[in-house]
């Protein structure tokens, strides 16, 4: 059976190897970035923003933060996203 469905996100979640790991602020406040939300965009190509938890402890706010242009985090991302096109196309079936 054919259709002709919309998809409207397709997106994963990715823990930061702790190597690749940063620190920026926001609004004064430090935060250590630990995951990555990719998202494949409808022309193909991937958008990534980074989240992660304030240095001084506790959860703080759910704020993205752009992803430095570093050879290293690229191919994290590719390699994310890879890896889940693979996982994507072995599911299973509703289980």
């Amino acid at each position: 059976m054919s259709r002709d469905l919309e998809v409207s996100a397709l997106a994963i979640n990715v823990t930061i190897p702790e190597a690749l790991r940063w620190t920026d602020t926001r609004r004064g406040d430090a935060f250590t970035l630990m995951t990555l939300n990719i998202r494949l965009l409808p022309d193909g190509h991937l958008a990534v923003k980074a989240y992660g938890r304030p240095v001084g402890g506790g959860r703080g706010a759910y704020v993205s933060f752009p992803v430095p242009d570093e050879p290293e985090l690229a191919a994290l991302v590719a390699e994310a996203a890879d890896r889940a096109g693979t996982l994507w196309a072995a599911h299973r079936g509703l289980g």
